[in-house]
Order: C-alpha cells, then structure tokens, then sequence
C-alpha cells in the first residue's frame, strides 16, 4: 500500500534496491543509478530489507517546512489585503506590505495564500470570455451596425468631435458617416434621417447600449423602456438590437480603427479642419473606402425597403414628452412655461395628458389627440420683473414665486439635468 504514496524518484529507488538485494547490482552500480554516495545506498539498502519500502518515504512529507511564515504573519496580511488592498494583485499587495506595514513575503508566496483565501483567481479563472466570430449577414440592409467614434478627427487644426458610422454587415460597406458635435439623440435623427433618404428602410440597426438606444432605467418613455430614438424607429417598423458586447458588433468597432488611421491622414491631406468641410469630404471617401475593402454578399437581394408615403421621417424623428395641463392651461417643458391660449378644446384638455412635440429644427408643438393647440412661452430662466408680475395678472402670483427663487441663481445659466437631446457646449443649454 505505501508504493501508492510514493514519488517517483522514490518508486525508482525501490527497485534498484531490490535488484541490489537480489544480487542483480553491485553497490557501485546502484550507487551510480541513484547518484548516491557508497555509504548512503548501503544504509537505504539496510533500511528496505528492515522496513520494507515505506523506509524510502521522506519523513518531511505532510509536515510544515521549517522556513514556513508563521501563521499569526499571514493572517495579519491577509487582513490586511482584505482591508485595503482587496483589488491588489500578488505582486502590488506584497509591494505594498513590505513598504507600508513592514511585512516581508514573497510574492508567489503572497499568491498561494491570497488563492487559498479566495482573493485572487489564477489565470486560466481570469481569462476573459470567448467571443466566437459571427457570420455576416446574408444580404444588403439585413442589419446595418452603427456606432459613434469621439476622436480628435482634424488633430490639431479643428475641435474634437464624434463621427456617426452606419457600416452594412452582410459587405462591411460603409453605408452613411457625418460628423458631429457628440452622440446626442438629434444628431442620430439626423443622421438616421439621411441615411434612410438614400438607401431606405433596413430590416434592423444593431447598436450599442448608449443611452440614445437603450434606457438603463426600470421605466422609459411612457413607461414602456423605450427611448426616443427607439420609438421613432418602432414607427418606422425598423427594428432596433443592442449589443451586449463591443465584440457582438466588431464589425463597426474594426472600421473606427480603421478610419482613425486613414480618414484622419486623409483629412489631413485635403487640408480639412472644420465638421462642415469634412462632412462635404466623406462621400467621395466613403465610395473609395469601399472600393478597397467592402465584401461581396452572400446574397445579392437588397433587404432595403423603400420609403412610403406614410413614412413620415420630419414627424418620426421628434423628440416627444408627455405633460399634464393645469387649471391654468400651463405646462411646463425643458425650463419653458407654456401658456395655451384659452379655447374650447383646450378646456377639454384641462387635467389630461397632453404631447410637447420637439422637432429638429426647434419648432414646438403641444398636441392634445394629434391636434395641435395655439400657445405663448415664457422663461422660467429668464429674471422676472416686478413689471411682469404687474402685467401679468392671471400668472402673478406663479411668477412671484419664480422671480423670488431666480433671485439666488446666476442669471442666464440653463439646467444640466435634462435629457441630452442636441449637441450642446459643455454645461449649457438652448432652448429647442
């Protein structure tokens, strides 16, 4: 039974000492096979045909080492690991211990015992997830990847801006690129806009999880999830998927790489540094980018549909907010106090829910069942007057209040706080 505790080297030695005992070694020889002194194989020699071979286990097996950390030392490190350095790896944590705490010891040392304590994985648990290569798509317009790319595009002769890149995945043609100021929702209405103006409807849009494609919040636009941008394409009858992964849509991240280097020269070269330049630059760079590297499809069917009359792209890509209207026939929007002129219609909608409607170009309507109702604006941003408390009467007491509330803040500063809605300067906003 003890040969199934034995090492290898030991299970060697057993059977040179049994042919040395058997007579069929001489001590020289099996002194020379184990590459053990004379004197040391005559005394294992004695010690088999005493004991048997459990006299060839070492007797340090299953006991501490004699240079092993005392235990009071490597609980204090690992509490101390626990403590301060719980995101550490074995070679920072143990730098750490020795200069900070005076604490000495070894880095694999440190590693085996913050594996033992579940505080490190090794590298095969730390191997990150496998992502396997996804077939394209089989024809044109089954799924377009988009994706915007911030990036110092006109290095230092313009700002930085975002590039909107809509790539088909079927032929890694690029399908659309505009500059923008940022990822905000207009600029994809805008873009989308565009996009769907040349080529039409595709089957899907595949994305990222920005917050202009997926609400990251329990409850969305009427407390369905949805976003803005995922509205307008539900009226479209375009769907929208979003990746889990940048990998998932690798594709459209392999072209921002790619367009990082190359458009960046190119732009460089034509001598383009504003977005208004390089927007008017991309479609004959666009036609040679394809030119180059664009696939052939699988399939050679177009999956892009084509625009219908009912297709109403001005009036999809709005941005739409739902408001109650008071007593007083006022509701407020983006800092904005709206005052619907008194009608009929308008009393009927008294205590409902009514729709602001923001399109792109800043217009503004209030809708009440699709119909749209006469109004008047006022700033709430803007300082209130004791003059416009006078000649206000029906509003005076509300605008008492907001004048006596304006009066502790800076004037002309807009809120932060509202949705990113335009491409706005840093910490300010226009009203739409």
């Amino acid at each position: 039974m003890a040969l199934h505790f034995m090492s290898d080297k030991e299970l060697s030695r057993v059977e040179i000492l049994r042919d040395l005992t058997a007579g069929r070694l001489t001590v020289s020889a099996a002194s020379e096979l184990m590459g053990l002194e004379r004197r040391q194989v005559l005394r294992l020699s004695k010690a088999y045909q005493e004991q048997g071979a459990t006299a060839l286990i070492s007797k340090k097996r299953g006991r501490a080492s004699n240079r092993q950390t005392p235990t009071a030392i490597k609980d204090q490190a690992l509490e101390l690991i626990k403590a301060r350095y719980a995101d550490f790896g074995p070679t920072l944590a143990a730098e750490k211990l020795r200069e900070v705490h005076g604490i000495v010891v070894g880095r694999e040392t440190l590693r085996l015992w913050m594996l033992d304590a579940g505080l490190w994985a090794d590298r095969v648990k730390r191997r990150g997830r496998v992502y396997q290569p996804r077939y394209r798509r089989e024809c044109v317009g089954e799924l377009v990847q988009v994706d915007g790319s911030e990036h110092w595009w006109f290095e230092d002769r313009g700002p930085q801006c975002t590039l909107l890149v809509f790539i088909d995945d079927a032929t890694s043609r690029l399908m659309h690129l505009q500059f923008v100021q940022s990822e905000s929702t207009f600029a994809y209405f805008n873009a989308t806009q565009r996009y769907l103006e040349q080529h039409g409807k595709p089957v899907a849009f595949y994305t990222d999880k920005h917050a202009v494609f997926r609400v990251n919040k329990p409850s969305g636009l009427h407390g369905d999830g949805m976003t803005q941008f995922g509205r307008a394409l539900k009226a479209l009858s375009i769907e929208i998927i979003c990746a889990n992964s940048s990998q998932a849509k690798g594709r459209v991240e392999r072209a921002n790489k790619t367009l990082q280097d190359r458009l960046v020269k190119e732009l460089r070269l034509a001598g383009v540094s504003t977005m208004e330049d390089g927007n008017a630059f991309l479609p004959a760079f666009m036609a040679d980018y394809n030119a180059r590297f664009a696939k052939a499809p699988f399939n050679d069917k177009d999956l892009h549909r084509p625009m219908q009359a009912r297709d109403r792209l001005d009036e999809a890509f709005t941005w739409r907010a739902e408001r109650t209207l008071s007593q007083s026939l006022t509701l407020q929007y983006d800092n904005i106090l709206f005052m619907i002129e008194p009608s009929e219609f308008a009393q009927a909608a008294i205590g409902r829910r009514v729709e602001v409607v923001d399109f792109p170009d800043g217009r503004l309507e209030v809708r009440y069942k699709g119909h749209s109702m006469p109004y008047r604006t006022f700033d709430k941003l803007r300082r209130v007057t004791e003059t416009a408390v006078l000649e206000n009467k029906r509003l005076g007491g509300l605008l008492t209040l907001i004048r006596e509330s304006q009066q502790t803040q800076p004037p002309g500063m807009r809120t932060s706080k509202g949705p990113k809605r335009r491409d706005q300067t840093k910490h300010m906003f226009s009203v739409g």
